[in-house]
This record gives C-alpha cells, structure tokens and sequence, in this order.
C-alpha cells in the first residue's frame, strides 16, 4: 500500500497535541523525530522525553484528502505564526522483506556468529545463534550488544549460570548457553521480551536452561556472570540490585552506556568491583569488572 507522510514542526510543549490531532484526523501512525540533533540519552522504563525542537510524523493512506488535513492545521490556533510542515510521498515496498534483506550474519570475536533465522549459516562449526528479533531489541547489530557478545565470546563460561538483566530478544542469554553456560535466567520489563527470548531460545534449542522473569517475579541468586545491557541511568539506580546478582569472584559486564557517562556507572559498583580498563565502540562503551571477594 503507497503512503504518504506529513511532517509538522513543532516544540516539545506540544508535540503531544499534534500527534493527537494527526491520529484523529486519520494518520494511521505518528512518530516523533528530533529537528535538531539534540541527543537524549537515557530515559527511564515508562518515560517519554520529547526534543525541544521535535518534528511530528503522521503516516495516512495515499488515498487520504490530505487538503483536508492541511487545512485543518492551518487553522490550530498553537501555530499562530503559521505551521511548518513537509509532505513526503513514500515508496510502495514491503518494508518487512526490506528488513529482512538487510539482516546479515554477523561474527563477534572469534568463535561466536549471530544468524538471521531466514538465512544460512556462513561457518557451521562456529557457535551460531539463530535469532529473530520479533518483539524485542536485541540483533547484534547495535554497538553496546557487540560489545557485549565480544565480551561474552572471551570467557569461559562452561557450566556457569548466568543473568542477563534487561534480556529483550535473548540475545546475550542464549549467546551463553551456546558458549557453555549451564544456566541463564533472563530478566525485562517488557512482556514481549519475555515472549521473543523465549522463542529465540526454542528456536536455538536451549529453552529448557533459560528462565525468564518480570522484574516482580525475578528469584534470588548469586551468578558466576551478570551481563546488564540497559541505559547508564537504570544501571546506576540499580546497582544494589544488579550487584547483588552476582557471587564474590563472579563477573559483571554493563553496557548501554556513553563514554561520557561511564565514570558516574563506575563509581555506582567500583565499592564492590574491580574494573578492568573500558572498552569502546563508537562512542559507546562496555564496563566489565569483578566483584570484590
């Protein structure tokens, strides 16, 4: 199906109304672009940051009177110095298929590859985790689960149990198993995290070691190795919680975090970890470390 897109310049005091106003009018979705580059890190599960300068996109049906909806904005007394705005006609393609076809293999370190479930495996003696993302962050190809998965393909994890907090698609769990892990117990926020770890660990044939969790629900444990790849704020405030996960002489790897903020996640665990020197990927870092005896 063609589309077309409107794009409306506004602030951040009222990008909410104009998203309102755009799904009322027909838009059969809206997303909020920044104008300016201003970068927001961090915010918190449940919070919602808009940009001071934000750029409201509405998503109609080509066939939609989109002199209607012009119209209609132009006479929103919030714009009265007049509106900003950009319609875009978008190319008719299968967007999923799109995707698809731009998900390749991807190797992390010296042993370990992630594979798209749809594609073949390039090394079948290598460790190969099959993965479909689905409902959940998690591919490999974002720097901070790199980061992760190098770490991860470094240690010897034969017969570990492992948690990986903030689990979204399984990625780093199910990573471990595959490396030899005997046990991983894989916490999120998100229910459909639970749901795509879970489907990704049957599609690797290790859901019978993995346990998934709410944060509610999670269980009480000490683990040889505790990987947390989140945001450098919730890895802060949690700290005590995501400590307590991991045994004396056990590991810690976070990730998520900015080089620019790696020192204040530091000082969050560095009275019961010794840090070993940060390791950065295009301007985001992992910090790994162990814990204090």
């Amino acid at each position: 199906m063609p589309w077309i897109q409107l794009r409306v310049h506004t602030t951040e005091k009222h990008a909410e109304t104009v998203s309102d106003m755009l799904m009322s009018w027909g838009a059969q979705a809206v997303s909020f672009v920044d104008a300016q580059d201003t970068p927001i890190y961090e915010p918190l599960p449940g919070e919602v940051i808009y940009w001071a300068n934000t750029v409201v996109v509405g998503l109609f049906d080509a066939e939609h009177k989109m002199d209607k909806v012009i119209k209609q904005l132009e006479q929103v007394s919030l714009f009265k110095n007049g509106v900003q705005y950009k319609l875009e006609q978008l190319e008719d393609k299968d967007w999923e298929r799109e995707w698809m076809d731009n998900f390749h293999p991807i190797r992390f370190g010296k042993r370990l590859w992630v594979c798209p479930s749809w594609r073949d495996i390039p090394d079948p003696t290598a460790v190969n985790v099959m993965l479909d993302p689905g409902l959940a962050f998690g591919t490999g190809t974002h720097p901070t689960t790199a980061l992760c998965m190098e770490w991860l393909d470094g240690q010897d994890l034969s017969a570990a149990t492992v948690v990986d907090f903030g689990c979204g698609s399984g990625i780093l769990g199910i990573a471990a198993l595959k490396l030899g892990a005997k046990r991983v117990v894989g916490v999120d926020i998100d229910p459909q995290a639970i749901e795509a770890s879970l489907a990704n660990a049957t599609r690797n044939g290790v859901s019978g070691q993995i346990e998934l969790y709410l944060p509610k629900d999670q269980p009480s444990l000490q683990a040889d190795v505790v990987v947390a790849n989140i945001l450098a704020g919730p890895l802060a405030q949690l700290s005590a919680v995501i400590s307590a996960y991991v045994k004396p002489g056990g590991w810690l790897a976070l990730s998520g975090i900015l080089e620019s903020q790696a020192q204040s996640v530091i000082d969050a665990y560095s009275a019961e970890f010794e840090f070993d020197p940060v390791a950065v990927k295009e301007e985001w870092v992992r910090l790994s470390a162990r814990k204090k005896q």
